[in-house]
């Protein structure tokens, strides 16, 4: 009897320190991501990224997101690459259109550290709703909260859902969007 139940002591503990390392190291794209490390060693690990790993190398943003931030990051999928006009992306990675890529990418990241919490309180205490977060690029995101979910809105009015929050870094915090944002 005391057998089972150190038994079962044992594995109540076990399920309970590995649900505790799984909140703290979400997957994405197939790969945890570790609080210990930055934003880029962990997005070159995501399978749902590559697209956007590719870009950020392109755009020579990479040492900057490596730094110390924080940044938040509004991380576009493949597929959210993919819905953009066919040819978009190749031309985009070109070596002349390196000054537009590096508009588009730095769009899609605000300095400081935002969490789901922090955006859906500020939203619910701001007339309207929304909060308006100034990118790197220098334009504002707008940021609503829609039952729950994260919307961001470009300046061009498109908005992306937030499908996986609080993805945090050493040096900030990833939020994966479905659609690339705009500037």
């Amino acid at each position: 009897m005391k057998i089972r139940v150190m038994a079962t002591a044992l594995m109540l503990t076990f399920g309970l320190a590995t649900a505790a390392v799984a909140q703290m190291d979400p997957m994405v794209g197939g790969a945890p991501m570790y609080a210990n490390k930055n934003i880029i060693q962990n997005a070159v690990n995501s399978k749902d990224h590559t697209t956007l790993v590719a870009a950020v190398k392109a755009a020579g943003l990479v040492d900057t997101l490596e730094g110390p931030g924080p940044f938040t990051v509004f991380a576009p999928t493949n597929e959210a690459f993919a819905a953009l006009p066919p040819g978009t992306v190749d031309t985009l990675l070109k070596p002349e259109n390196k000054p537009t890529l590096t508009k588009i990418l730095t769009y899609h990241v605000v300095a400081g550290r935002y969490d789901m919490a922090t955006l859906a309180q500020a939203c619910r205490n701001t007339p309207g709703g929304r909060v308006s977060l100034t990118s790197v690029e220098g334009e504002p995101l707008i940021i609503s909260d829609n039952g729950g979910t994260l919307m961001v809105t470009d300046s061009k009015g498109n908005t992306a859902s937030v499908t996986i929050p609080d993805v945090f870094q050493s040096n900030g915090v990833i939020m994966v969007v479905d659609k690339v944002l705009m500037p």
